[in-house]
This record gives C-alpha cells, sequence and structure tokens, in this order.
C-alpha cells in the first residue's frame, strides 16, 4: 500500500484475481488511523448488468474510498453488495452504499451479531479513527438469505453464497464464482496472519465451512485476510491450525485436564510465523477449550 507523501491516507486499489474479479488486500495488521479500519479485503465482480461488491468497509468514508476504486474499475452501478460476516471491516460501510441504491445482502444468521455488536464496534473504532469515522451508522442488509448455499445470478454471472452454520463470526459466507472457479471466502480463511477465535466464533462450524470450501476445489481464494492464495496454503494456515487445536482441546477435557495446563501442552510452533500469533494464540486456545467443554 502506498502512503502518499502529504497525509497518511489508505489507497484502496483493485487488483485483477481472474477475468471480471477484483480484490482490495488490506493490511494485515490492526485497524489503525491510517487504515481506516480496512485491514480486511474486499471482492469486486463486475458483469454486463452492474457491480457485486463484497464486503463496505468499516465506515462511511472508508465505503466512499472503495466506491471511488471501484469506479477505477468499472463504470457499471454497485447493485448488489454482500457482507460476509459480522465484523465491523464487513459491513459498517453498508448506509453509503444504501444511499448509492445498492442492495445490501447478507445470511439471516448474521442477524443477530449485527444487533448486538454494531454499537460495540463503532465504539471500539472510535478512539482509533476519530474524524474518519464521523457518518458511520451501523445499517443492516436490506435483504436476507436464509439456506445453506443460494445462487444468485447477475449480468449472467453466476454467485453462489455459501452458509454452514458460521466460522469466525455466526453469519459468515463465502461467495463463490464456479465460472471463474474463484472463492472469496470472508473471514473463514486467513493466510499469512493468525486466525481469531472471538467469543462468537465456532471452530466447529468453522471447519465444516472450511469442508464446504474444500468440495468447490477453488482455482483461486481470497482469504477474509492475506494475500489471494491457494487451497493448501489456506488448509496449512487454517484448517490444520482449527482442527489440531480442537483435537488437543477435545482430548483435554476429557481427560479432565485444566484449561491453563492445555493451553501451555498445545504445540503451537508449526503457526507461530503467522502475523499477530503471539497476541492470538492464547485466546484462540481458550475459547477452543471453552466451546468443547460446552460440548
Amino acid at each position: 500500500l502506498t502512503l502518499s507523501s502529504f497525509a497518511h491516507a489508505i489507497e484502496v486499489r483493485f487488483e485483477t484475481v481472474a477475468p471480471g474479479l477484483y480484490a482490495f488486500i488490506g493490511e494485515k495488521s490492526g485497524r489503525t488511523y491510517d487504515n481506516e479500519g480496512l485491514n480486511a479485503n474486499i471482492g469486486l465482480v463486475v458483469t454486463a448488468d452492474g457491480a457485486l461488491l463484497i464486503d463496505s468497509g468499516a465506515s462511511f468514508q472508508g465505503a466512499r474510498k472503495i466506491h471511488e476504486a471501484v469506479r477505477q474499475v468499472t463504470t457499471q452501478p454497485v447493485k448488489w453488495v454482500i457482507n460476509t460476516g459480522g465484523q465491523d471491516h464487513r459491513w459498517l460501510g453498508n448506509a453509503y452504499f444504501i444511499g448509492q441504491g445498492a442492495e445490501v445482502i447478507a445470511h439471516a444468521n448474521a442477524k443477530a451479531d449485527l444487533q448486538k455488536r454494531g454499537g460495540d464496534h463503532i465504539a471500539a473504532l472510535k478512539p482509533e479513527l476519530k474524524e474518519k469515522l464521523d457518518g458511520t451508522v451501523h445499517t443492516l442488509p436490506t435483504r436476507w438469505l436464509s439456506g445453506n448455499d443460494e445462487t444468485l445470478n447477475l449480468g449472467g454471472t453466476t454467485v453462489r453464497v455459501i452458509h454452514r452454520g458460521g466460522a469466525h463470526t455466526p453469519g459468515d459466507v463465502m461467495v463463490w464464482l464456479p465460472q471463474q472457479r474463484v472463492v472469496f471466502s470472508g473471514d473463514v480463511v486467513y493466510v499469512d496472519r493468525m486466525l481469531g477465535v472471538i467469543p462468537v466464533s465456532h471452530t466447529g462450524r468453522w471447519l465444516e465451512s472450511f469442508a464446504a470450501l474444500e468440495a468447490l476445489q477453488p482455482a483461486r481464494i481470497v482469504p477474509g485476510h492475506g494475500q489471494v492464495c491457494d487451497l493448501p496454503l489456506a488448509q496449512a494456515q487454517t484448517r490444520d491450525y482449527l482442527k489440531t487445536l480442537r483435537t488437543h482441546m477435545k482430548q483435554a477435557v476429557d481427560a479432565g485436564q485444566d484449561i491453563s495446563a492445555a493451553i501451555k501442552a498445545f504445540d503451537a510452533k508449526p503457526w507461530m510465523g503467522l502475523l499477530n500469533a503471539a497476541e492470538l494464540h492464547p485466546g484462540n486456545a481458550s475459547r477452543t477449550y471453552l466451546e468443547l467443554e460446552r460440548e
């Protein structure tokens, strides 16, 4: 990302992933004033009948920047926006795009999470983004999908929205473009940086979502965070970590081992080279233990 010399400002630019498909690869570190909370990947699908944006950004002003970047790629209007999950940078730009006439689509499983955490997201972003958060209101999608797989069509482009009960957040969906064999995975896949198991995450359903991704056999994956990748990298950095963590914590729970001993006994070495691993792994491990304890 280039920072202009006269001001610290994020430059949103879409790179080609496949014909008609583009991605903005956000910073892999945390949310900052300079990156405006756009520390996640955003997708763009351009068709003969309008554009589909995958995620709307973390603020009203960030959404406007995303829209300006879309205009560098196409003159087509943004007809649809799909929110791939419940994290701030997936949906807090909704109001901007609704104001531009777009239909905003998400899975019904996201609704309670968006309603519950929207205010918290804005409160958490405020000290970081300051005036760059001005104008941002948490605005729900205008259309809810309910099935496991919903097939949409925009300008002759088939768009399949895949949901398996959530992953990082309850409403996590993947957007599959079968004609190009590209999947925008949302937060089902993290590469280059450690994934986050947060209080609303469910590692069991996360692995079910990942299995649905594997079944697609995608040529390319645009992950929620990190560089565009292939399936083996996603398996190594997301699936294998979750699977190993769950297996270990299940054995610990079954054996009556207490949580701190279970966390200490887990060998996280294969994943400690990922960005943010040292900070995020202990919380991931404890939440996975508690999830298996409830099961």
